[in-house]
């Protein structure tokens, strides 16, 4: 499977509590697309959060955030990393 970061914009203010309750949401579904999502970051100043997840695709992915309520912006596939 292949890692994909995704980006949400337009969420500036985000406390951790919201952070988590959002990640949980996409956790408690991403069975259903055979997604894994990893980890989250957020930077409330600015507005933008990072999801990272391993997923068969990046619609994949997008089909779990907009059904947990938060669709993302960009969706990246990151095939290398060290």
């Amino acid at each position: 499977m292949t890692q994909f970061m995704d980006v949400h914009h337009g969420m500036q203010g985000i406390t951790n509590d919201q952070l988590m309750e959002a990640h949980k949401a996409d956790l408690a579904i991403e069975k259903d697309e055979g997604v894994h999502f990893e980890r989250a970051w957020a930077d409330p100043e600015s507005g933008v959060v990072y999801c990272l997840s391993e997923a068969p695709s990046a619609e994949a992915v997008q089909r779990i955030h907009e059904r947990a309520g938060h669709k993302a912006d960009e969706i990246h596939a990151v095939p290398l990393s060290v």
